[in-house]
C-alpha cells in the first residue's frame, strides 16, 4: 500500500468510496465484506456523504467498522450545498455522526458550491472544527478560482482538501488547479478513477489495452496505478465485491514507467488550456 502525509495524517493513496453502496439488502453482506477486506489491507481512508442513498452509504460504513479501532481510520463525508450554513451544518454532521456510529470526523466536504455566503459556510465548517466535531474541513468539485476565494476568506493552510472528478480520460484539473492546490498545500482527493459515476466507460485504447496485456493486469489496474503516479493524489475508487477490492489493492503495487506514461499521454491527451470543470 502506499501512503501519502497531509498535514501530519498518514493516509493510504488508495481510499474506499461508497457512492451507491448501502442502497440495497441483497448486495449489503458483499459490500461489508469489500469494505473490510480494504481495512484489512491497509486502506485507512473511506470518503462517503449524506448524499449517498440519503445517508445508506453512511449507514453501511458504520456496520464495517464498528469494531475496528477509530483512530486508525480517516472517515470523509460530505454535506448538501442547501445544508451549507451553520445550523444546517450542524444538523446534517449530528445525523452523519450517528448513522457511522462515530463522535467525529476527520474530514468534512462541502459536496459542490453553494449559494449560500462562502464566509458563513466557513465559519460554521470552523466552528464544528473547534467543537471537535471534525478534524479537518474542505469541499468538493471546486475550481481553482473558487479555491482562490476559499483561501482568501479562511487563509492559508486552514483547507485540508477538494475533491473532483479525475481520471485519464478527465485531465481538466492537471492545467491549473492541481498545480495550484500543491502550491497552497491543499490536498487533492479525485474521485471516479473508472469514470464509472456517470456509466460512460473510459474507451480503451491503443496503450491502455497494450500496458495491460504486457503486465499481465486489467485496464483497470492501468487506470488506477495512473492517478496514483504522481503521489499527489487521494484515489477513492468503488469496489462492491472482495475480488474487486483485491484488484484495486494490487494496483498501488503497479508503477508506471516514463515510457508507458508518455504512451498513455499520446492517447489521453493532457490538457493544453484551461478545461471547464467537470464533475459527475
Amino acid at each position: 500500500m502506499k501512503y501519502m502525509t497531509i498535514k501530519g495524517e498518514k493516509l493510504s493513496q488508495l481510499g474506499l468510496g461508497t457512492w451507491n453502496m448501502g442502497e440495497k439488502a441483497a448486495k449489503r453482506a458483499t459490500e461489508l465484506a469489500a469494505l473490510r477486506y480494504g481495512l484489512s489491507h491497509g486502506v485507512n481512508v473511506i470518503d462517503t456523504a449524506e448524499m449517498y442513498g440519503e445517508g445508506q452509504a453512511e449507514s453501511l460504513i458504520g456496520e464495517a467498522i464498528k469494531d475496528l479501532d477509530r483512530s486508525q481510520l480517516f472517515l470523509i463525508s460530505k454535506f448538501y450545498p442547501w445544508h451549507a450554513s451553520p445550523i444546517d451544518q450542524e444538523k446534517s454532521l449530528t445525523a452523519s455522526l450517528k448513522r457511522l456510529g462515530t463522535d467525529y470526523l476527520d474530514l468534512y466536504l462541502l459536496h459542490w458550491k453553494s449559494g449560500y455566503p462562502l464566509a458563513e459556510t466557513v465559519k460554521g465548517l470552523q466552528n464544528l472544527q473547534a467543537a471537535g466535531l471534525i478534524r479537518h474541513w474542505g469541499v468538493s468539485n471546486f475550481d481553482t478560482a473558487d479555491m482562490q476565494e476559499l483561501v482568501a476568506i479562511a487563509g492559508e493552510g486552514a483547507v485540508f482538501a477538494n475533491e473532483d472528478l479525475y481520471n485519464i480520460d478527465k485531465r481538466g484539473v492537471e492545467y491549473d488547479l492541481l498545480p495550484w492546490q500543491k502550491q497552497h498545500s491543499i490536498a487533492f482527493i479525485g474521485y471516479s478513477p473508472f469514470n464509472s459515476g456517470n456509466g460512460q466507460s473510459i474507451p480503451v485504447k491503443a496503450s491502455l489495452k497494450q500496458i495491460a496485456d504486457e503486465r499481465g493486469v486489467s485496464v483497470h489496474q492501468v487506470m488506477l496505478a495512473w492517478t496514483m503516479r504522481t503521489g499527489q493524489v487521494l484515489t477513492i475508487p468503488k469496489a462492491s465485491s472482495v475480488a474487486h477490492m483485491r484488484a484495486n489493492l494490487a494496483a498501488t503495487d503497479l508503477v508506471l514507467t516514463p515510457e508507458e506514461v508518455a504512451s498513455l499521454d499520446r492517447d489521453y491527451l493532457p490538457p493544453k488550456d484551461k478545461q471547464p470543470l467537470e464533475s459527475i
